[in-house]
């Protein structure tokens, strides 16, 4: 696996966590501040295809995940 992969699915698996947990109608819900998380992971995504730039690839790169597209 990727590091651009791996971020790709990583931000997938957050988006869905924080929506299981901040969506009333959700057996697992808990709050709906969990909604402000699945914005902030949304706008690091839309920033990332804008500007080129990804955090979390940075950091998953140095952890030894090899990069590529």
């Amino acid at each position: 696996m990727t590091s651009w992969s791996f971020v790709r699915v990583f931000a997938g698996l957050m988006i869905l966590v924080s929506l299981a947990l901040g969506v009333p109608a959700s057996p697992l819900f808990v709050s709906q501040y969990w909604l402000l998380f699945t914005a902030f992971v949304g706008l690091n995504l839309l920033q990332s295809g804008i500007t080129k730039w990804c955090p979390m690839e940075i950091i998953v790169r140095k952890l030894g995940l090899s990069s590529g597209a």
